[in-house]
């Protein structure tokens, strides 16, 4: 037998791993475009059809399974069981973990809080919607069922008002919507992020919707706002009344309402409470705001402030100092703070299954529309009940006018599965109306029940007619919704937990009429110390400390109400005003600005300049010997925004910076010994911050510009020496006579 060759050292070149192999043919190419279309569309759609946006009926998916299984377990009527069993119950409907489905649970209850009207009647700890920290308590330690406001929402599901669609696994039917008697996609506030889209549905007052859903059955041109005032929150609070936004709200379904929360002062107590915040908000994050403005001197009225909500509800005490005024303090609060904010609404509702965001008056239109298919879907079914009835009464009928011979065909028939079809053929009648009189009892063969029957069947034809005119007439068909609007409201409504207060009612936070305005001087050191200083600490002791090799930068005579811009070597701005900084001495260091300011490491400042009313311009000359003139007024902002990237042009190192109120003579320095003077009215103001300006003073090669200052701040004497007239300039040589020595060059 021959031997098998040894395979050489190293291995077979030739030999392919066929793992490798196979690997590298299932790996191929694909364009992009085809893996989106292919992978991602499917699951954006399944998440904005299947998962994230409310359908018309008020619910997205996860909160109609929810609701469905708490009702087929009994809990519509019966009692409380363990959260727990419930959401194992509705795994079978919605297969994304016990976690998901107890987090549906606890928004939807009334122990939360987060809807005015909630469908979980709830026991045991769920949290609060206010509260950021209040966890609630595990599945198994909490009980739940159904609340009696959700008799509205099944009222007719036994009824064929909507259609059933199989579950996830084919196992079992689930309604596809729930036929609310009232517009609950208006009065459950709901939020959902989708792939691209998002949706935010504010809550109404359930009086309101249907006294608005009424109105508009009658005049679909109706004015909402007449009717429906404004969103209404579970946690209360204030609406500042804007008309125009409203208006958006209601005609577009997008746009903001401003809401605030409602406190009281305790005069005995000299406290504040505050017993209700706005729904977008939690009292851990107004507590956090609030200490962040004391630990930044901004807040000086508080001494104290906590969170004493305890079983009676929500209440966060202030204390305050001696002689704070607690209405200018609460407005205060409500501009730093999210005592006061703003609720976005987007109503984006899957209409057909399609997103679409619709205003108050077309989600009004969708649902009467589509509750009015619910009502003839109903109506339908029960007039097909009827005529079945009728039908077996129309067989019974002719039975009982001969039952002596029904009697006898049965008597005389040999097998039980023959009587049916001797029936029929006896008495001329199908085989539903047949199996029918054969079920009836010997006892009801009488007088009496022959009578009722007939009477019945009359009673029927009346019934069956009167609902064949219900569904062919449009305007009884609105009456019914209206009449079961006219019922919820009776049984469910309540007052509005949302007040409404107009714009010109509350009082507005002006930080500068706060700010106390006296005289101070400002100094700021070479090395990035800041004092302010009064005229009388002065007057006391006006000798400046500073660290070893540090000294005066800058001195300014301003008031204690005024805005400094701090511009440093990077091309930054730092704004901020005065009354931030605490008064100071002479004998100290003063604030180290870098820290103060928060500037970024290696960051140094290279001018203070006082904007005032940001008149003027900005003059920035580079060490190249470009300048370039900036309106003031760049630097302005709206907000308070405290600082500006891209404040100067970063092409070449500043040489100079002179605050500009009225064009005047500058005397221009280089490093050659060169002073060039000319008029900054030859300087064109520039639109950007970020110019490199014009080329002012031309050099020759390894010089830079050193420094610019006003002529009035020179010792030249001859100025027509120096002077140009035209832009680019060399300038002249420094003479000795003009009584400039160039040390600081």
């Amino acid at each position: 037998m021959a031997k098998k060759k040894a395979p050489e050292k190293g291995g077979n070149k030739n030999f392919r791993n066929p793992n490798v192999m196979g690997l590298k043919a299932a790996v191929q190419e694909q364009p992009i475009t085809d893996t989106l279309e292919t992978n991602y569309m499917p699951y954006a759609m399944s998440v904005i059809v299947s998962r994230a946006i409310p359908e018309i009926d008020g619910f997205k998916p996860s909160h109609r399974k929810l609701l469905y299984t708490m009702y087929k377990m009994g809990l519509l009527t019966g009692a409380r069981t363990k959260s727990a069993n419930i959401v194992g119950q509705t795994m079978r409907l919605n297969p994304h973990g016990d976690a998901a489905i107890y987090d549906t649970m606890v928004r939807l209850s009334k122990g939360y809080g987060a809807l005015l009207h909630p469908f979980v009647d709830s026991k045991g700890n769920f949290g609060r919607v206010y509260s950021r920290d209040m966890a609630w308590a595990a599945s198994r330690y909490t009980e739940a069922k159904l609340s009696p406001v959700c008799q509205e929402l099944f009222r007719d599901l036994d009824q064929d008002a909507v259609d059933f669609v199989d579950n996830y696994d084919n196992t079992m039917k689930e309604p596809s919507l729930l036929p609310t008697t009232f517009p609950n996609i208006l009065v459950s506030a709901n939020q959902g992020i989708a792939v691209g889209m998002a949706s935010q549905l504010c809550g109404f007052n359930l009086g309101e919707v249907c006294d608005t859903t009424i109105a508009y059955l009658k005049n679909p041109s109706c004015d909402l706002t007449s009717t429906l005032l404004g969103p209404d929150f579970p946690t209360g609070g204030e609406i500042i009344y804007d008309t125009a936004a409203l208006n958006d709200v209601y005609n577009t379904g997008r746009g903001s309402i401003k809401i605030r929360g409602k406190y009281r002062y305790l005069k005995s107590e000299n406290i504040i409470e505050i017993y209700e915040i706005p729904y977008t908000t939690t009292i851990e994050a107004i507590i956090d705001k609030v200490a962040e403005l004391i630990k930044a001197s901004k807040l000086r009225e508080v001494n104290d402030m906590r969170d004493e909500t305890d079983l009676s509800g929500l209440k966060l005490a202030i204390d305050l100092k001696r002689g704070t005024d607690p209405d200018k303090l609460m407005a205060k609060l409500f501009k730093t703070t999210t005592l006061q904010d703003s609720i976005s609404c987007n109503f984006n509702v899957l209409v057909a299954g399609m997103p679409r965001v619709m205003g108050v008056r077309e989600l009004l239109e969708e649902w009467c529309g589509w509750r009015t298919e619910c009502v003839k879907r109903r109506v339908y079914f029960t007039l097909n009940k009827k005529k079945d009835k009728l039908h077996l009464l129309k067989g019974l009928k002719r039975i009982l006018l001969d039952i002596d011979k029904a009697i006898k065909i049965i008597r005389e028939t040999e097998g039980e599965a023959e009587v049916v079809p001797n029936l029929m053929i006896g008495f001329g009648i199908d085989q539903i109306q047949a199996e029918y009189v054969a079920e009836i009892k010997l006892r009801n063969i009488n007088k009496e029940y022959i009578l009722k029957r007939v009477q019945e069947e009359e009673a029927l034809r009346d019934e069956i007619d009167d609902l064949q005119d219900l569904v062919n007439d449009p305007a009884r068909v609105k009456k019914v919704i209206i009449g079961e609007l006219k019922a919820v409201k009776k049984k469910y409504a309540q007052p509005r937990l949302t007040s409404i207060v107009y714009e010109h009612e509350i009082e507005t936070y002006n930080e500068a009429d706060e700010t106390p305005d006296y005289p101070v001087t400002i100094f700021l050191s070479n090395g990035g110390y800041f004092k302010k200083i009064t005229p009388q600490s002065l007057r006391m002791a006006d000798v400046q400390k500073y660290k070893e090799e540090d000294s005066l930068r800058q001195s300014v005579e301003t008031t204690n109400k005024a805005e400094v811009m701090f511009f440093t070597d990077k091309q930054q701005v730092y704004k901020v005003r005065l009354s931030d900084f605490d008064d100071s001495k002479a004998s100290v260091l003063g604030d180290y600005l870098p820290s103060k300011l928060g500037m970024d490491p290696d960051e140094s400042i290279v001018q203070m300049i006082l904007p005032g009313d940001y008149s003027g311009a900005l003059l920035f000359f580079f060490q190249n010997g470009k300048a370039a003139r900036v309106d003031l007024s760049a630097y302005a902002t709206t907000s308070n925004r405290r600082k500006l990237t891209g404040a100067y042009s970063n092409k070449s190192p500043l040489a100079a910076l002179v605050h500009l109120k009225e064009d005047c003579e500058l005397a221009m320095y280089s490093s050659e010994v060169r002073v060039l003077i000319f008029s900054t009215a030859l300087l064109a103001p520039k639109s950007t911050r970020t110019t490199q300006g014009v080329q002012v003073m031309t050099l020759k090669p390894k010089y830079q510009v050193t420094d610019v200052k006003p002529v009035t701040e020179t010792n030249i004497t001859n100025l027509a020496r120096y002077r140009g007239r035209t832009l680019p300039a060399a300038g002249a040589l420094l003479r000795e006579s003009d009584g400039e020595q160039m040390s600081l060059l």
